[in-house]
């Protein structure tokens, strides 16, 4: 009997949480790998999902397993759900906000008669290093391993390039430190 009623509220609450979510049955079965006829079961409450599954669901519709098995879900159990389309606006904010600061302060050089274009060689590595710690936050491993390759070659380049602005010119070695350090990048991605 326990059983039994434990698949009815779970049912009542995935039909909850899918339509406040706007979600098919499809769309919810395609984000767990799952056909949209195991959503109508669970739906049906003639049977629940494994437990990967649960976490999965849990995370989706932003409520704890519990909420999900236990007892029936109302508005105040659901927590807000992180916006991506923000998260993505404060990225670019943050992003810009780098080269804004770069730019002023080429601006304020160039004002006292000393345009230092070498602030901008600098605001690259910055601005990578934003890249990355939300592309970290966020966890796309993927676009980390390209933001921290560019991220080894722009400072290589501002060092050499500073280099060069103050006359030395026999620097160019130095870009044979990138072919080990990329290779380091790529192995270190490689580790799961």
């Amino acid at each position: 009997m326990q059983q039994l009623d434990t698949n009815q509220i779970f049912a009542k609450n995935i039909i909850f949480l899918r339509t406040k979510n706007n979600m098919t049955q499809l769309e919810l079965a395609e984000k767990l790998n799952y056909s949209d006829k195991a959503v109508s079961r669970w739906e049906r409450a003639e049977a629940i999902p494994d437990a990967k599954v649960l976490i999965d669901m849990s995370e989706i519709f932003g409520v704890s397993i519990d909420n999900l098995l236990k007892k029936e879900i109302k508005e105040k159990h659901i927590r807000p759900k992180f916006n991506i389309h923000n998260f993505n606006n404060i990225t670019w904010i943050s992003f810009l906000g780098v080269w804004t600061i770069a730019l002023l302060t080429f601006v304020i050089l160039w004002l006292c008669n000393n345009p230092l274009w070498l602030v901008f060689v600098y605001a690259l590595p910055i601005s990578l290093v934003v890249l990355l710690i939300f592309n970290a936050v966020q966890g796309k491993t993927l676009s980390r391993f390209f933001i921290v390759s560019l991220l080894v070659w722009s400072i290589l380049a501002a060092i050499y390039l500073t280099a060069l602005y103050f006359g030395v010119f026999t620097w160019w070695p130095l870009f044979l430190l990138g072919i080990p350090a990329q290779i380091i990048v790529g192995l270190s991605f490689r580790i799961k």
